[in-house]
């Protein structure tokens, strides 16, 4: 029967029939979509959430994370973050984000009850120091916490500092200090930490943007 079916069909009319059948199935499929996409909530079966971007400004930008200079769009509401996605007209991401950029909002969190963006509680704001052996943090102001670091700084670099290498060369290095370096800063900021860091012999210097 087969046989006979492949004889009595030309190329043709196969070719015919594939194309019909081929249409019919991606209108079926098009109008079984139709409801989820036009409904706009109307009908209870496909309920469609509103739109995060509705109503909502568009605020061109950079992301502050690498120094890449990554265009983002920033869209808030009421002077809340909404939104955030790679700007498609920036000549360097092409509207493409790295987890880095995408997760830069994340300094806010999100209610959903309201769908809005609000300061994370969990940000830390203050000084948090933990003393060796104790499980408990203590707040700290900046003054002390400044001093307490220039103070661990300078022991650490006194007793690990090295003249001479050891063919003699004169290397004025610290190997048991490292530097991670932020992006968030800009490159006056960026020159004056590597003066000091250099002056201090810290030669371990690497950027944040890396990892």
């Amino acid at each position: 029967m087969l046989n006979k079916m492949k004889k009595d069909i030309s190329r043709r009319d196969f070719l015919k029939y594939l194309g019909l059948g081929t249409a019919g199935t991606a209108l079926f499929e098009g109008a079984a979509a139709v409801p989820a996409i036009a409904s706009g909530g109307e009908h209870p079966s496909f309920d469609v959430p509103p739109s995060k971007l509705k109503r909502a400004k568009e605020t061109p930008t950079i992301c502050a994370y690498c120094g890449c200079g990554c265009g983002i769009i920033v869209y808030s509401e009421n002077n809340l973050i909404t939104h955030i996605e790679g700007d498609p007209d920036h000549p360097i991401n092409e509207g493409s984000l790295c987890p880095k950029g995408s997760a830069i909002s994340d300094v806010n969190t999100i209610v959903e009850k309201i769908n809005k963006r609000v300061p994370n509680k969990r940000r830390v704001t203050d000084v948090l120091y933990r003393a060796p052996g104790s499980s408990d943090w203590e707040i700290k102001d900046w003054d002390w916490a400044l001093n307490e670091i220039a103070k661990r700084v300078k022991k650490t670099r006194d007793e690990s500092f090295q003249e001479k290498d050891d063919k003699g060369v004169v290397v004025n290095r610290t190997e048991a200090i490292a530097h991670l370096g932020s992006a968030s800063i800009d490159n006056e900021e960026n020159y004056l930490m590597h003066k000091l860091l250099r002056s201090l012999g810290i030669i371990n210097l690497d950027h944040h943007a890396r990892l």
